[in-house]
């Protein structure tokens, strides 16, 4: 079960996840398998920003959470080696999290471990770079680290300020650091801004030639763009709409035109190809017994352990309060890439 280790502003629990829990079938922690030779691996949602943009309201001032989570490094690990017994070879393991996975206080312990995973090819992290310093980047390169996704959205501390909702954000010495990481290790780093519409057009344009002028992308393509996109519990930052899929391609071909650096990247660029899944325990429509481990993520929502299954779901229970270890029947609703979604039908007696 879940472990409450402490309390995050807004009277959020964090929990600590022991490496005995299951790895799969939750979004914001373990691990998850989308269909190809890359798994996301999500070891920590705490984040110490405030991003107006944040598709999942993560941060000092979140609304809608109502808990966070630390992972053990071992049920990443076993989560990977899980996957890689049915991959196969060539598969890379990318380190993200719904917060910033440079809060993970094992970091490069965990780096080290998922590196001696047979199968596993590379190992990558994403992050804003607020909390990286010449030190946390050594002894990264130490543990393996093949590349750093990097998310610098501005070029100005004001605007960053702004975006980030911190004053200790200064985006001049994230990227004096991201200078550093090309010259004087052996990681890869690869920019990643996200596209503002009406906020961040010029400052995306900067980044992607400073991008290129460093010498990002020694083994993989040195930058790409992201799509603003509006979840349900993300934040809207006043001023910007999200565009259609068609605009956005056409926004960035306009880019690649007037810059002359290339922005599209197939998947075998990447180094990424469809590979066989793990394969969730119950699909939608199907019923399950699910043991509660603790809080969801976002408010009202619970974590489930599938009885016997190794596997988790998200639990739904229709404005009732749910306790540690009460058993429920849950209908799934949702199964994409394995992350299940159940609503609650009925509790059962322990």
């Amino acid at each position: 079960m879940l472990e409450v280790i402490g309390r995050f502003p807004g009277n959020r629990i964090i929990y600590r996840v022991p490496g005995s829990m299951p790895a799969y079938g939750y979004i914001a922690f373990g691990v998850i398998d989308r269909g190809t030779n890359v798994l996301q691996a999500r070891p920590t949602t705490i984040c110490p920003q405030n991003c107006v943009f944040c598709s999942v309201d993560a941060g000092i001032h979140s609304l809608n959470r109502w808990a966070e989570y630390i992972v053990d490094p071992e049920l990443i690990v076993n989560g990977v080696r899980k996957a890689t017994s049915v991959k196969g070879e060539g598969v890379e393991v990318l380190l993200d999290s719904m917060g910033d996975v440079l809060t993970y206080p094992w970091l490069t312990e965990l780096v080290s471990e998922l590196k001696k995973v047979p199968g596993v090819s590379s190992v990558a992290i994403e992050t804003h770079g607020l909390l990286l310093n010449k030190y946390i980047i050594d002894k990264l390169d130490e543990a393996g680290l093949d590349r750093v996704n990097l998310s610098i959205d501005v070029v100005d501390n004001e605007k960053a300020h702004l975006i980030y909702g911190t004053r200790y954000y200064d985006v001049r010495r994230v990227m004096e650091l991201a200078e550093y990481i090309v010259r004087e290790t052996n990681i890869d780093l690869h920019v990643t801004p996200l596209w503002l519409p009406g906020l961040n057009d010029e400052d995306v344009v900067s980044i992607i030639k400073w991008a290129i002028k460093i010498g990002a992308g020694k083994r993989w393509p040195p930058v790409t763009i992201q799509k603003y996109i509006r979840h349900k519990r993300g934040r809207k930052p006043r001023g910007v709409r999200e565009v259609s899929w068609d605009r956005f391609w056409k926004w960035l071909s306009k880019v690649e035109e007037e810059t002359g650096i290339r922005l599209h990247w197939s998947m075998s660029e990447w180094g990424m190809y469809y590979a066989r899944r793990i394969r969730p325990p119950v699909r939608k429509g199907g019923k399950i017994i699910a043991e509660v481990a603790g809080r969801g993520l976002f408010r009202g929502e619970y974590i489930g352990v599938i009885g016997g299954k190794d596997y988790l779901v998200t639990i739904i229970p229709k404005g009732k309060n749910l306790k540690p270890t009460e058993k429920v029947l849950v209908e799934i609703v949702e199964d994409q890439d394995g992350l299940l979604i159940g609503r609650m039908l009925d509790t059962l007696p322990s």
